[in-house]
């Protein structure tokens, strides 16, 4: 009963400096005006005798009747000196009525300087030998100096003591304590109780539930033999009263909970111990995980980037647009996870770290190329990559798109040419000159000269068709040796064209020399129908020439070009009639004078029905030009509205992502509300970016139909996609970092015991020298908040502090890491020696503890964890399976052997 008595004098020092508590009011059932039942009156004397009396013996003396040996104030203020362990007032020695009265005052005068609130109790009632007065104020004295200072888990008194007996007798049949009345009848309760810490005196696997008084007295004996509690119940007034007395039960059981006060020390140890084990295997099973996420993501990024790099181009259009949509297919499908992950990996890194902070252990290092900087910058690598490779997909089908365009002119450039030339070689080969008569040379004399002229007009197309094959060799076309040896081959019969057109020449000049008649006629309408002619060849090359435009302002051009054509038809239709009116003339001019037509123009190839069909074949081709040229302005009108509604809409959502930014960083900051305030608005913040996705997806079909449209520019909009997309990326990472160190603010709060008020003021501090507003300080401004903050700073200190807020050397000190330094000296967090000193108490003080007293300590996941790392323990006088937990407990806070 010593230990009881100092805990008691312990508490009662701590006791008067807090308030007093709503439990310590005596308690309203103790009415002056009601009478006590007369079952719960007879419990109630003969606990509270045999509770007075467990106390009176140890100053030699006892009280036989509660409500007379009180009377005179002497034996309560001896019991009150005994259970206090203090020194009462000098008591009056008289035996009047007064001298009783002061005496009693006295003692109810020490009980209220104990924060005892006495109601309806004076010296009166007690001295009168008050029966319901008298209990009422022992009561009030178990209740201060034996239920008080009970402590269960935050709870205390009356229901600490409870949940006391609660997790007591939680493993055992039969019991299900809830009260203490009822609950207390069949004496399972208490035998448990004593089994739970001595099941040396009680076999409880004999008890029946059906034998309440045995089972009672079982209880009472082995308490006053073996635990020096003395017998304060009988068993039949228990059994028989249909509701026990709860203040005798509650005085009765707090005496076993001070006899087994010891007991409780080992298994607080035990507690401590568990949860120093859990939050070790918690903070392993995170370091294992970040691993494994971070290995994951840097094969994917390692096996990605090659995929990226790969820029071997394809021949045709089809096959470049099928390296388009697998890109998209990797924007869409397989890269967001993967931005998920990368978040979801540094949101791990940041609690892990947090939590080994506030648990005080050493920070984590993750394996060497798996930082989060690692990973970053291998993330960054990924993006170049990627942005490089979209850039040249782009830049391949434009070039692709460009070749067809090409390769389809030459072709039909060659064709024309080749058509004209087909024969010419031999017409110029010919030798007819030498038996033509005087009209037929000068015929074929201006017939070659007919030739020549067409043979110059047809100098410009060749030029273009060697320019383009030239440009087809410069963009690499996949059939550039067909369209070399084509062109060479074209080139080459030019060249011989013009050889033997001027061979032909010499000889007609030399033969017209003999010749002196020409048909003037024949020759007008030769020169006049030559170059009419190859007017109508390149109005028709013009009206069939192939186009590629990329906007309405290209479009009209070619439109306005083709207005300024068909406004020259009438003029060319003069010339037409012109050219035909001298073939009339010559028709004419033959039947006047009786001349024979051979029915061919001796000057030249050109017929008037071949002018005529010609005409009519370019007349046909001016509509079809028109209907093409106005199906390329719906085309172009179309493209114009994806770029219209891509810009409205990026115009929009950019300037929103941007807002919301600013917005996320106006919340960190904020201190004018709580944690969980600001945690709320990131939460709404969050909400509605994730609402807002729809709207980043409708922008992603709309750019894909700009795509799909070999749409490359945008003049509506500063935005692409992928700033859309980056800054989406951003957004959600920002948002998701935020909210997480916000919790881990919150974590810091709560394991520190930080008030909203301290918080608000370190953030007030922290936001003034935080200059650049972007949640960190450099090391001047970092000095310069200590400082204003009182503290008196040398070089060796400051540098001293700088490894603990910036361990990394980064040149920055974020507010987490500003938070921690201001709380560290103050934290009250577990700490090596304390699991030094839970594990001597379990060690019953020895340097050593054995493989038997963890398990029977410790539960079984804890105690196979201690006993797979603690180490042969080898110091002197050793028992067999010692285990070092000495060098555990330090292992565990990353410091060496104390």
């Amino acid at each position: 009963m010593t230990t009881v008595i100092e805990t008691q004098v312990q508490y009662n020092n701590t006791y008067m400096m807090s308030t007093t508590q709503d439990y310590m009011i005596q308690e309203d059932d103790w009415d002056r005006d009601l009478l006590l039942d007369p079952a719960w009156e007879k419990q109630q004397r003969k606990t509270f005798t045999a509770w007075c009396n467990s106390h009176l013996r140890k100053a030699g003396t006892q009280i036989e009747n509660i409500e007379e040996d009180f009377r005179n104030g002497l034996k309560l203020m001896l019991l009150l000196e005994v259970i206090s362990g203090e020194r009462l007032p000098k008591p009056d020695k008289g035996k009047m009525r007064f001298h009783k009265i002061a005496n009693v005052n006295k003692a109810l005068d020490f009980i209220s300087s104990k924060g005892v609130k006495l109601v309806s109790i004076g010296a009166e009632e007690i001295v009168d030998g008050n029966v319901k007065m008298t209990l009422g104020m022992i009561w009030t004295i178990i209740l201060r100096f034996a239920i008080q200072d009970i402590s269960v888990e935050e709870t205390s008194a009356k229901e600490g003591l409870l949940l006391w007996c609660q997790r007591k007798t939680a493993p055992y049949r039969n019991v299900n304590v809830q009260n203490f009345h009822i609950s207390w009848k069949d004496g399972l309760a208490l035998c448990a109780l004593i089994h739970r810490h001595r099941p040396d005196l009680i076999d409880y696997s004999k008890l029946r539930k059906d034998d309440p008084i045995g089972n009672l007295n079982t209880a009472f004996e082995v308490a006053e033999k073996y635990l020096d509690i003395p017998k304060m119940l009988d068993a039949e007034d228990i059994v028989n009263t249909p509701k026990p007395d709860e203040k005798a039960i509650m005085t009765y059981v707090s005496c076993f909970y001070h006899a087994f006060a010891g007991a409780e020390q080992a298994e607080t140890a035990a507690n401590r111990i568990c949860k120093v084990l859990a939050v070790n295997q918690e903070n392993e099973r995170l370091m294992e995980e970040y691993e494994k996420l971070a290995s994951e993501l840097l094969e994917w990024i390692r096996r990605t980037i090659p995929w990226l790099e790969n820029r071997a181009a394809e021949q045709t259009m089809r096959a470049m647009q099928q390296k388009l949509e697998d890109f998209r297919d990797y924007r869409r499908v397989h890269k967001p996870p993967r931005v998920q992950e990368k978040c979801q990996l540094e949101i791990n890194f940041n609690t892990l770290q947090t939590k080994l902070r506030l648990s005080n252990r050493p920070a984590f290092m993750p394996s060497e190329g798996k930082m989060v900087s690692d990973i970053a910058n291998a993330w960054k690598g990924l993006e170049q990559v990627e942005k490089g490779y979209e850039e040249w997909l782009l830049t391949e089908i434009r070039r692709l798109e460009r070749l067809d365009h090409l390769a389809e002119k030459f072709k039909q450039k060659c064709a024309l040419h080749e058509s004209w030339t087909t024969g010419k070689e031999h017409l110029l080969s010919q030798k007819d000159y030498e038996t033509a008569s005087l009209m037929e040379i000068r015929a074929l004399m201006r017939k070659h000269e007919a030739f020549e002229s067409d043979l110059a007009a047809h100098q410009d197309r060749v030029e273009q068709i060697a320019a383009i094959a030239q440009e087809l060799n410069e963009l690499d076309y996949h059939d550039a040796a067909t369209v070399n040896t084509r062109c060479q081959g074209i080139c080459d019969q030019w060249d011989n064209l013009g050889t033997l057109t001027q061979k032909r020449r010499d000889a007609l000049e030399r033969v017209e020399k003999l010749w002196e008649t020409i048909d003037q006629l024949y020759l007008e309408f030769a020169k006049r129908a030559a170059p009419f002619n190859n007017w109508m060849d390149g109005a028709m090359e013009d009206l069939q020439d192939m186009f590629i435009v990329h906007s309405i302002e290209e479009i009209q051009s070619l439109i306005t070009a083709h207005d300024q054509f068909k406004a020259t038809l009438p003029e060319a239709d003069k010339e037409r009639v012109a050219v035909m009116g001298i073939q009339n003339e010559i028709t004419k001019i033959a039947q006047t004078y009786g001349i024979k037509l051979v029915g061919v123009n001796p000057y030249t190839v050109l017929s008037p029905q071949d002018i005529t069909n010609k005409w009519e074949a370019v007349k046909q081709l001016v509509p079809h030009r028109d209907q093409m040229l106005q199906e390329e302005v719906a085309r172009q009108q179309a493209n114009e509205r994806l770029r219209r509604s891509f810009a409205a809409q990026s115009n929009i959502i950019g300037p929103w992502i941007q807002t919301k930014m600013e917005e996320i960083g106006h919340v960190s900051v904020d201190i004018t509300g709580s944690l969980e305030e600001q945690m709320n608005n990131l939460k709404q913040y969050e909400q509605n970016i994730i609402n807002y996705k729809s709207n980043i997806d409708k922008l992603e079909g709309d750019h894909q139909l700009i795509q799909e449209a070999l749409i490359f520019d945008n003049k509506h909009t500063n935005y692409t996609m992928e700033h859309i997309r980056v800054g989406w990326e951003q957004l959600l990472t920002t948002i998701a970092r935020t909210i997480n160190e916000v919790e881990n603010q919150i974590l810091t709060r709560d394991a520190k015991g930080i008030s909203q008020e301290q918080l608000n003021e370190f953030r007030a501090s922290f936001n003034h020298f935080d200059r650049k507003r972007n949640g960190m300080m450099d090391p001047d401004d970092f000095r310069a908040c200590l400082i204003s903050m009182g503290y008196d700073l040398g070089e060796v200190e400051f540098a001293r502090i700088m490894t603990l807020v910036d361990p990394n050397n980064t040149g920055v000190v974020t507010f987490q890491a500003f938070i921690d330094f201001m709380t560290r000296e103050t934290a009250e967090t577990d700490t090596a020696e304390q699991v030094m000193a839970s594990f001597k108490i379990l060690a019953s003080d020895k340097p050593y503890i054995t493989v038997e007293e963890l398990r029977r300590e410790l539960p079984p996941e804890q105690a196979e964890y201690c006993i797979s790392r603690m180490t042969k323990y080898v110091g002197p006088e050793a028992a067999l399976g010692a285990l070092d937990y000495i060098s555990f407990s330090s292992a565990l806070y990353g410091e060496s052997d104390l």
